[in-house]
């Protein structure tokens, strides 16, 4: 990749530039707009931020549906959030059609398979990247299941440390690498690249066999009850429904939309028992990616069959367990 930066016509007072990535030419207007007031980084830095993890970002997006996190003014103001492509692409954008049957509507959604495409998405001010679990090819079809450990109000992240390491130990005797990330938050996320042989509902109810299996392990720090008016607050919530159709969370390299600018950063499981999530910014992650890589670049040669944890699903089933709750009810 080339970088190279120009000005072009705009206020005098905050000049566009434009930039050659790879073979294409992306335009970024009012780059010294300050989008994370705590510390006080631009639109550019943002910019520079995704360069820096390019090939990175790229993996956790490519060939998926993604919805955008538009902040026009920086994340102290109004969040967009943008299903079909902003209007004014270029031609080299590329999108997926997925259709949404509780609204009989269909989408064009973003869909990345090199860095411009991203950066045009940055000039467009998107600041977070949320991908389906599923890819163009077949977007009924997940390859992506998606263990996102949701601390409660009350819950500390030492519980969500020791909660990973029952995670961890439950894929291992599965047979089934994971791969952890900060959440960009105050939770983490473990994802397994699967087989696409299952739809959306049986994943769900694999993901959901699997969260019963860590609960009975720790039950005074887990919770798979969905209504969270009655969950424990000092519990995590192993939230399986965030592999539900059309449910996303923030992307590996993704940028959160929060004022010290957070990345939701893939770790190593030894870095769990010390990681603090909030000194993984735009600000520390590009040295990081630099020394250390894509830590997420091997997911796709590690695929899991779902069967196992559909055989569990079937017995919790027929001891009585509750199918997954619809979280669009």
């Amino acid at each position: 990749m080339t970088l190279m930066a120009r000005a072009s016509k705009s206020p005098p007072s905050s000049p566009a530039i434009e930039l050659e990535v790879g073979e294409r030419t992306v335009r970024v207007s009012n780059p010294d707009r300050v989008y994370f007031p705590a510390s006080g980084a631009t639109k550019l830095d943002l910019v520079q931020y995704y360069l820096a993890v390019g090939d990175g970002i790229v993996n956790a997006l490519r060939e998926r549906p993604t919805m955008l996190h538009r902040y026009p003014t920086g994340v102290a103001g109004e969040k967009v959030h943008q299903k079909r492509i902003p209007n004014g692409a270029p031609p080299w954008m590329e999108t997926v059609r997925v259709f949404f049957p509780r609204y009989s509507r269909t989408a064009d959604e973003v869909c990345i398979t090199e860095l411009a495409q991203v950066i045009w998405a940055v000039q467009m001010s998107t600041v977070e990247f949320h991908p389906w679990n599923s890819r163009r090819a077949d977007v009924e079809k997940p390859d992506e299941w998606r263990i996102d450990l949701d601390p409660g109000d009350a819950c500390t992240f030492d519980t969500v440390r020791r909660v990973a390491a029952v995670a961890q130990e439950v894929l291992a005797e599965l047979g089934a690498t994971g791969w952890p990330k900060t959440s960009g938050g105050s939770g983490l996320h473990i994802y397994v690249r699967i087989r696409p042989d299952h739809g959306f509902d049986d994943v769900r109810r694999a993901a959901l066999a699997f969260a019963r299996e860590v609960e009975r392990r720790a039950p005074a720090d887990v919770t798979t009850t969905w209504w969270r008016k009655d969950r424990d607050p000092a519990a995590v919530f192993v939230d399986y429904n965030q592999n539900a159709r059309d449910h996303t969370i923030a992307a590996a390299y993704s940028v959160r939309g929060n004022p010290d600018a957070t990345v939701s950063t893939p770790i190593r499981w030894d870095e769990i028992a010390s990681v603090e999530p909030g000194d993984l910014t735009i600000a520390t992650v590009p040295a990081r990616y630099a020394e250390l890589g894509d830590l997420h670049a091997g997911i796709d040669d590690a695929v899991f069959d779902l069967r196992p944890l559909l055989e569990w699903a079937e017995r919790d089933e027929r001891e009585g367990a509750e199918a997954p709750v619809d979280p669009d009810a």
